[in-house]
């Protein structure tokens, strides 16, 4: 008789997961709008939000996300949906509002959605492509209204309708990083960012000048023979 071959189905798509790693600025930060703890866990579809707080996750992934005060986001499979607020992504994770999504495979990104619904994505390092989305799924390339996704790369910044069309892709300046840079995403955190050595290293050949987290500046100086070097 012929040996029973198994053979082993897919997996499904996993769903998300993610640890608290820090909570700053009070006790205000939530899983399914209860008080949240350092080290507790929360898997999809459990929703995260802060108030008066801030704080910072990581997704199984190996990313991390700092969540700005007055934020919800819900852990999905495949991206988080953030709903309102501001998340920095750092690493390999991606992310979606109601009508787009962030797809990325290691990169440094801050995602606002504001009140009105409007969306806004800035590339700090690495690059994101945008995929327009249909009650969370993507639009078939032959129907009405179907776009092709948008590359966002280091150094730009997008604004999307509520309905994920793109209204504005715009450069980041200088005084653009230093503002995020110096802002309530980085100001006060203890653990690190698992992207911040490739953030900083886009820094130093693309926005000299430009003070790091912490107060170290990328400013180059001369030493002795002439060189340029950086601290």
């Amino acid at each position: 008789m012929l040996p029973l071959l198994l053979v082993p189905l897919a997996p499904a798509q996993a769903r998300e997961a993610a640890t608290v790693q820090e909570i700053l600025d009070g006790r205000e930060f939530y899983i399914d709008s209860r008080e949240a703890r350092v080290k507790q866990r929360a898997t999809a579809p459990q929703e995260i939000s802060t108030r008066k707080s801030r704080g910072q996750i990581r997704f199984d992934t190996g990313a991390a996300g700092r969540v700005n005060r007055f934020s919800q986001l819900r852990l999905g499979s495949g991206c988080f949906l953030l709903k309102k607020g501001q998340i920095l992504v750092s690493g390999p994770q991606s992310g979606c509002t109601r009508s787009s999504r962030m797809s990325v495979r290691g990169t440094n990104y801050l995602l606002e959605v504001r009140d009105d619904g409007e969306a806004e994505l800035s590339v700090l390092e690495g690059a994101v492509e945008i995929e327009p989305l249909r009650d969370g799924e993507p639009i078939p390339a032959d129907e009405p209204g179907a776009a092709p996704p948008t590359r966002v790369v280091a150094g730009q910044r997008v604004t999307l309708s509520p309905a994920g069309v793109v209204l504005t892709l715009l450069r980041l300046s200088s005084g653009d990083y230093s503002s995020i840079l110096g802002g309530p995403l980085f100001r006060g955190f203890s653990v690190s960012l698992p992207g911040m050595g490739s953030l900083e290293s886009h820094l130093r050949r693309a926005m000299p000048g430009v003070p790091l987290p912490g107060g170290s500046s990328l400013t180059p100086s001369l030493p002795i023979f002439g060189l340029p070097s950086f601290f």
